[in-house]
């Protein structure tokens, strides 16, 4: 089984991937850090260096190798679905989930957060909720293509994760 958790950064993916892995005893690839691992330098370093396009290919191409484990949760970056085919080859590999909190949630969440996160340096809360209000527009009908969507909780359980994965499974058996 595989399970691609999407969303736009900040909404817990990796957070809620790494705590459903333990309760599914299975593993967990946040697709961000596996891109950085294959490529000896960091996200920001990847968008600065060589460009936002050189990173989505790079994303494709990790996303294309984690589609073939088996028994895995992938966190993935909250772009990944939004290019190529990405979305279409995690819904034909596994079971595509959507984690979508309020947009404040998404603001407050990103501004406390320690991870440098290049298209949102520097950004005041007001222009934050704008940024995430924009992209959202443009990125939400990606996401929405998930197969389990979860919106407006903010803080889900693992366990409530695993019963919607469970009863998606029994509907599709």
């Amino acid at each position: 089984m595989r399970i691609f958790l999407t969303g736009y950064m900040g909404c817990g993916k990796s957070t809620i991937g790494r705590k459903v892995a333990v309760l599914m005893g299975t593993n967990f690839i946040d697709l961000d850090k596996y891109i950085e691992e294959r490529n000896f330098k960091s996200v920001p370093d990847i968008f600065a260096q060589e460009g936002e396009a050189a990173f989505r290919e790079k994303e494709r191409q990790a996303l294309h190798e984690v589609a073939q484990f088996e028994d895995i949760i992938i966190g993935t970056g909250g772009g990944a679905p939004c290019f190529f085919d990405n979305m279409k080859q995690m819904n034909e590999a596994g079971i595509t989930i959507y984690l979508a909190p309020d947009n404040e949630i998404l603001a407050c969440r990103l501004l406390k957060s320690k991870t440098e996160r290049p298209l949102i340096a520097g950004k005041s809360k007001e222009e934050l909720m704008q940024f995430i209000e924009t992209a959202l527009a443009k990125r939400a009908p990606f996401y929405e293509q998930s197969k389990i969507v979860i919106r407006g909780i903010n803080d889900i359980q693992p366990e409530e994760v695993m019963k919607l994965i469970q009863e998606y499974l029994k509907t599709v058996h």
